[in-house]
C-alpha cells in the first residue's frame, strides 16, 4: 500500500470512530489518542493485518492523519492501541528473531526501573559553507550527524535545535505462574516514552507491578570491547502502550450492579457467617482462624497524625501448628482472594529476598535496588509459610517490615527507604515439629520473641485425636476427592475480592464511645487482675501493642458491615478474639493467669520473680562467706524461700553473663 493512501486510510477511520476522541484529546492537552484495535478490525481488515506485521509504518501514518486533521496545529501525536488479538500474545522466552519489527503483547512482573531521561528524536543541523539547514530523524541508538550537504561540503556542522523526549527503561519478568517445573523466568528490556512515562502512567510500572505490554521488537547491536561491532545482536521492546494486570485492593474497580449487589450482602444479618464459609470452604473447621483471615484482609485504619507519627492499619496473624492441620491451604486460599499477594516458603526466603537487595545490574550500569517480596505487595498481603526453617538473620531482616512498615537499606552507596505497607501472614511448626499436648505453649514455639510480639494475633492449631471431629473432617475430605466442586462458597471469590477491595476503598470507621469504654475496661481489667496484688515481679498480661490491636481487629469487624462506626459488639468480636489467643498461649502454668511476657520475651513473670530472688540471694551470702559461693548453701537458701528449679536459673544467670563457676560445686559474681 501507497504511504499516502495509507495516510488517507487512516484519516477516514479517525473521522469515522474517534473524531470526538481525538478533539477532546487535544483541548486536554494530551499527547496520545487510545485505539481499540476492534475498531480498526472492523473498518479495514487488510491495515490491522498490516498494522501487525509491520506497526512502523502504520503508527506513522497514523501520526500524520492526525497532523493533517488538525491542521498541524500540534507537533507530536501518538497512537497507543488496546485490545490486541489473541494471536500476538507471546511470552518473553518465545521471542525469537522472525519476530523482530512485528507488534507483540507481552505480560510479566516489572523487576527494575531506570530514571526519566530525555531522549533525542530529531535534530536540525546548519551547514556553515551554505547556511542550509538539514533535519535528521534519529531513530537508532546512537547519534547520527549529516554526512554531505548539498554545496558538496562534508565535515563538521552545527547543531541548531535538537527535539527531545522523555524515555526509561524498565526490566521485564516474565509472570512465574505461566511457567512449568523448574524453569527460570527469563526478562526483556521494555523503552518507554513519552507519555508512557507521564507521572500518572509511571506508578502503573513501579517495580513489583503486574503488566501488559503492547509493543515493536527491536536488534540493538552489541560492541565488543575494542568498539568494533559483533555478528550477536540483543532484543529491546519499544512500548506502544502498557497497561495495569493486577491491582491491589484500592485500583480495583467496582461498577454500579457490583455495589448494589455489595450493599446487598452487607445488610444481610448473616453477613459474616457468610463470609467466613466462604474465606476457604474447602479446608474442614478452624472457624476463629478463618474469622481472623476475614479481618486481615479487611484491615483496621490507616492513620497519620499531625506530628508525623503513622499508625498502622495492618493486622499480622502468626499460625503455629501441627504438620496436616491445612495451614499452608488456608495461605494458598488467601493468596487467591487477595489481589496483590505474594507467596513464599521458609528454606528457599532469604533475608534479601524478602525485604530488598542491591544488585549490579548491566542495563541501568552500575548498582541498582531489587525489591523483595514483602515491598513487591505493598499494600498486598505476603504469606510466609514454614517460618521456623528460615534462618535467624533472614527472619530479623523483617522486624522493621512488620512494625514500621518500612524497608531501609543502605549498601554500595544507595541509601534508601521503601514503603512496605504490607500484611503479614505467616505460618509455622512448632519447636519439635509436633505440640507436646503436656508442655506449655510458650515454650514451644521457636520463633525469637521479639519477632512474634510484632504479630497481632498467634493460633495454635492442635491435630488431637477426636472420634465425632475426626468423622466429621474425614467425611468432608473424601467427600471432596468424590465430588470437587461441590464446596461452591456462599459467596462467589470474583465478588468476595470485590466486596474486600470496596470496604478498603470507601470504609474509614471511627471509634465510637461504647466501643472506647469497652476496649478501655478490657484492657484495664486485665492488666490488673487480682494475681498482681502479689508481692515481687508483676505479671503483665497484656501491652499497649495488643491494645492497638484490639483497635485495627474492632475497625475490621465494622468494615464486614461496610459500617462507618466502630460499635460495642464491634469491640467485643475483636476482644473476644483477642482473649482467644492469649489464653492458648500467654498463660503462666504456675499462676494460672495471662502473661504476655510468656510470648514475648520467652520468660515468665513469675520465673523473672525467682530470678530476682536467687540474685538477692546471691548478694546476701556474698556478704556473709565471700565472692565464693557454694551452690549447696545457694540451693538450701533458695528452698527455704520456695524457690524449687535453681539448676535452671543458676543455668539462665550463667548464660547472661551474671555468674560464673571458678571451680566445680562454686558460683561467683562476674
Amino acid at each position: 500500500m501507497e504511504a499516502a493512501e495509507t495516510i488517507k486510510k487512516t484519516g477516514e477511520f479517525l473521522e469515522k470512530y474517534y473524531e470526538a476522541k481525538l478533539k477532546a484529546s487535544i483541548r486536554k492537552g494530551d499527547n496520545f489518542l487510545n485505539i481499540d484495535f476492534s475498531d480498526l478490525l472492523n473498518f479495514d481488515p487488510g491495515l490491522s493485518d498490516e498494522l501487525l506485521d509491520s506497526p512502523e509504518d502504520i503508527i506513522r501514518a497514523f501520526e500524520e492523519a492526525v497532523l493533517n486533521l488538525t491542521d498541524n496545529k500540534i507537533k507530536k501525536f501518538n497512537i497507543r492501541f488496546t485490545n490486541l488479538p489473541e494471536s500476538q500474545e507471546i511470552l518473553i522466552r518465545n521471542i525469537r528473531s522472525k519476530h523482530i519489527g512485528v507488534l507483540l503483547v507481552m505480560d510479566g512482573v516489572v523487576r527494575q526501573k531506570s530514571d526519566v531521561r530525555p531522549q533525542v528524536t530529531s535534530a536540525k543541523f546548519e551547514c556553515p559553507s551554505c547556511g542550509n539547514v538539514i533535519n535528521v530523524l534519529q531513530l537508532d541508538s546512537s547519534f547520527k550527524e549529516p554526512n554531505r550537504c548539498g554545496c558538496g561540503r562534508k565535515g563538521k556542522f552545527r547543531i541548531l535545535k535538537k527535539e527531545l523526549i522523555d524515555a526509561q527503561g524498565i526490566v521485564l519478568e516474565e509472570d512465574p505462574e505461566q511457567l512449568d517445573g523448574g524453569e527460570q523466568p527469563k526478562r526483556m528490556n521494555v523503552l518507554l516514552q513519552d507519555d508512557l512515562v507521564s507521572p500518572l502512567s509511571e506508578r502503573k510500572t513501579n517495580p513489583g507491578s503486574k503488566i501488559k505490554v503492547a509493543g515493536v521488537v527491536k536488534e540493538i547491536p552489541i560492541f565488543s570491547r575494542s568498539g568494533s561491532q559483533t555478528t550477536r545482536f540483543d532484543l529491546l521492546i519499544e512500548a506502544n502502550n502498557v497497561e495495569s494486570v493486577e491491582e491491589n485492593f484500592y485500583d480495583i474497580q467496582v461498577n454500579k450492579e457490583e455495589e448494589k449487589e455489595i450493599k446487598e450482602l452487607a445488610n444481610d444479618p448473616k453477613v459474616y457467617k457468610k463470609l467466613i464459609d466462604s474465606i476457604a470452604p474447602s479446608i474442614y473447621g478452624h472457624e476463629r482462624v478463618k474469622e481472623a483471615l476475614i479481618l486481615q484482609l479487611m484491615g483496621g485504619v490507616h492513620k497519620q497524625r499531625t506530628d508525623g507519627v503513622v499508625t498502622r492499619g495492618d493486622m499480622h496473624i502468626l499460625l503455629i501448628g501441627d504438620p496436616g492441620s491445612g495451614k499452608s491451604q488456608l495461605l494458598k486460599r488467601v493468596n487467591i482472594v487477595a489481589p496483590k499477594g505474594r507467596y513464599v516458603s521458609g528454606k528457599g526466603v532469604s533475608g534479601a529476598g524478602l525485604t530488598a537487595s542491591v544488585v549490579k545490574d548491566e542495563f541501568l550500569k552500575g548498582w541498582s535496588l531489587e525489591a523483595g517480596a514483602l515491598v513487591l505487595a505493598n499494600k498486598g498481603i505476603c504469606m510466609i509459610d514454614e517460618m521456623d526453617k528460615m534462618t535467624p538473620e533472614d527472619r530479623d531482616a523483617m522486624h522493621e517490615a512488620l512494625e514500621q512498615q518500612t524497608v531501609s537499606i543502605s549498601k554500595a552507596n544507595i541509601q534508601a527507604t521503601l514503603r512496605c505497607e504490607t500484611t503479614v501472614l505467616a505460618a509455622a511448626n512448632p519447636k519439635f515439629g509436633r505440640f507436646d499436648p503436656y508442655d506449655i505453649l510458650a515454650k514451644q514455639i521457636d520463633l525469637p520473641a521479639s519477632l512474634i510480639n510484632r504479630f497481632d494475633l498467634i493460633f495454635p492449631i492442635k491435630d488431637l485425636p477426636d472420634k465425632v471431629k475426626d468423622e466429621k473432617m474425614a467425611h468432608h475430605i473424601l467427600d471432596l476427592h468424590q465430588n470437587p466442586d461441590v464446596e461452591e462458597p456462599e459467596i462467589p471469590t470474583k465478588l468476595l475480592r470485590k466486596y474486600f477491595a470496596y470496604a478498603k476503598q470507601r470504609i474509614k470507621p471511627k471509634l465510637t464511645s461504647g466501643a472506647f469504654e469497652e476496649i478501655k475496661e478490657y484492657y484495664v481489667t486485665i492488666r490488673n487482675s487480682e494475681s498482681n496484688d502479689e508481692a515481687g515481679v508483676k505479671a503483665i498480661p497484656i501491652s499497649p501493642r495488643q491494645l492497638e490491636a484490639l483497635v485495627r481487629l474492632a475497625e475490621a469487624s465494622a468494615k464486614t458491615r461496610l459500617a462507618d462506626k466502630v460499635t460495642r459488639k464491634d469491640a467485643k468480636r475483636a476482644i473476644d478474639i483477642l482473649h482467644y489467643c492469649l489464653s492458648e498461649i500467654g498463660v503462666d502454668p504456675e499462676t494460672g493467669k495471662i502473661d504476655i511476657d510468656r510470648i514475648t520475651t520467652g520468660i515468665s513473670a513469675s520465673q523473672r520473680n525467682k530470678v530476682h530472688i536467687v540474685k538477692e540471694i546471691i548478694d546476701e551470702l556474698e556478704n556473709k562467706i565471700g565472692k565464693t559461693i557454694p551452690l549447696d548453701d545457694l540451693i538450701k537458701e533458695a528452698g527455704s524461700q520456695g524457690v524449687s528449679d535453681v539448676d535452671e536459673i543458676i543455668e539462665k544467670l550463667k548464660r547472661s553473663g551474671d555468674i560464673f563457676e571458678p571451680k566445680r560445686g562454686f558460683i561467683q559474681k562476674i
